[in-house]
């Protein structure tokens, strides 16, 4: 196959965000920063999700509200884990843990929830296994 999966999904902040999004993404979720680059300045870095990359650019001259990329996922075995941890840690839950059947051929089940991150993304919590509908 020549596409094995995501390799990275790039957002961009502001300077002045850089903290918050090192919060949510590395002490919230738990991402590790696998590399960064830029000196004196910060310019960008990436976190590792285990299957690919977050790559934060911090160049943004200006708020970002979504941007050309409308939402990414992660995959993870607890869905309802890290929306309670977004949740707690302040951030708007736009979508509830709720399993669903994609409509597609073959059916597709899965645990989905979606919140808004820092520098106002959309993503989501994204599990796949057929144990995750009860239908």
């Amino acid at each position: 196959m020549l596409i094995q999966g995501i390799h990275h999904v790039c957002i961009k902040c502001r300077k002045d965000e850089i903290e918050k999004v090192k919060h949510f993404y590395g002490d919230l979720l738990g991402l590790p920063i696998l590399r960064s680059w830029g000196e004196p300045e910060l310019e960008g870095f990436m976190f590792e999700t285990g299957d690919g990359l977050v790559e934060v650019f911090t160049n943004a001259e200006e708020e970002l509200p979504q941007g050309s990329i409308r939402h990414f996922a992660f995959k993870t075995n607890d869905v309802d884990q890290c929306v309670k941890i977004v949740r707690e840690s302040g951030y708007q839950i736009t979508l509830e843990s709720k399993d669903v059947v994609d409509a597609s051929n073959p059916p597709f089940p899965i645990r989905v929830a979606f919140c808004i991150g820092p520098v106002a993304k959309r993503l989501s919590f994204f599990r796949r296994d057929n144990l995750a509908c009860s239908k």
